[in-house]
């Protein structure tokens, strides 16, 4: 399967607002808003994209934690299962490093943290070490990488569209949900486009109840919604993190140069031998050296301590990958808490 200029297109409107409507979108694409959902459908039934929705990460809400895992080779297949299986530890890739996996938790505290990921990898046959980074500060997040590939006056038309509605997610920010609100969480994990109709079906509940659950949860801070796409069909099929040290005092500065390079999926300060960490997907290895000249310019003093190219990716934000980097269907999350990220 390959992807059009057309899905491209459409998978870019999607990263920027998720949930927006076929009808809206139609006024960016100039395409029919049937003909959208159409191409939708076989976008997210072939696994080449998909929605979702994941907790935020907010250290301020939360703890998100960046952990390096070792194993033995003849079970590290075995580990690396078992990791994916746990809910609250979000992403699981392989590395080309000193380290053999590389995980993203999050747990809504540090306790937690300790209960429910430290003791489940203590007790992992096989996995011989871990160390991990805890976020203090979260610059940039992946749902807002872009493809770049709209035109600009489809690009003028998507931001008119932005601004015809209010950022309700930092006006209410930091809002607490009751269970039953967070009950509808794993559903828009499975499906970041699920309408409150969809979710009442499932639940049993009233749509007029499930709805004003929804908008609840919308506003709350507590999600992220990002349009995923298949590595291997977005051009950029390596990822490659590095941990780096940047003055205490020059974090937000760093962070404004960095949002300014568009390969970034993320970056995030951190407790740990180092003290900032930077994702970025790219087209090929020997973008690594640029990616690194790139930074060095933007952030003088920043010191590039290691870079991790990542092998592949098992589990990215709750949802298992195959082989070919396309989702397989299966989410895992955690019930109790919402989404999986």
């Amino acid at each position: 399967m390959e992807l059009s200029e057309e899905d491209l297109a459409l998978i870019q409107v999607l990263q920027a607002y998720p949930r927006l409507g076929w009808s809206d979108a139609a006024k960016v694409l100039g395409v029919h808003a049937t003909t959208l959902a159409a191409r939708w459908e076989r976008l997210r039934s072939s696994g080449a994209a998909w929605v979702t929705a994941h907790l935020a990460g907010d250290p301020r809400q939360m703890l998100l934690a960046f952990v390096a895992v070792d194993s033995e080779m003849h079970l590290r297949e075995s580990v690396t299962a078992q990791l994916a299986a746990v809910p609250e530890i979000v992403t699981v890739e392989e590395a080309a490093s000193n380290r053999d996996l590389m995980l993203t938790v999050i747990t809504r505290s540090l306790e937690e943290f300790s209960s429910k990921v430290g003791s489940r990898l203590k007790g992992i046959e096989g996995l011989t070490k871990y160390q991990s980074a805890l976020c203090t500060r979260l610059h940039t997040s992946a749902d807002e990488w872009r493809l770049n590939i709209l035109s600009k006056s489809q690009l003028a038309a998507l931001r008119t569209l932005g601004q015809q509605g209010p950022d309700t997610r930092q006006a209410a920010a930091g809002a607490r949900l009751p269970e039953s609100h967070l009950d509808l969480l794993p559903f828009l994990a499975k499906d970041g486009r699920a309408t409150a109709a969809d979710i009442a079906r499932e639940l049993g509940r009233h749509p007029a109840t499930v709805q004003r659950q929804l908008n609840r949860v919308l506003a709350s801070g507590l999600l992220l919604f990002r349009c995923e796409i298949a590595q291997s069909y977005s051009s950029y099929p390596v990822t490659c993190q590095w941990f780096a040290n940047v003055p205490a005092g020059r974090h937000e500065e760093a962070a404004a140069a960095i949002r300014t390079i568009s390969n970034v999926r993320l970056s995030a300060s951190t407790t740990g031998p180092t003290n900032f960490v930077i994702i970025m997907w790219l087209q090929s290895l020997a973008d690594v050296m640029t990616a690194e000249l790139a930074l060095q310019q933007k952030v003088p003093g920043i010191d590039l301590v290691e870079s991790v190219v990542m092998l592949r990716t098992v589990k990215r934000v709750g949802w298992m990958l195959n082989e070919d980097t396309t989702a397989s269907g299966a989410v895992v999350h955690n019930g109790g808490f919402g989404a999986a990220d």
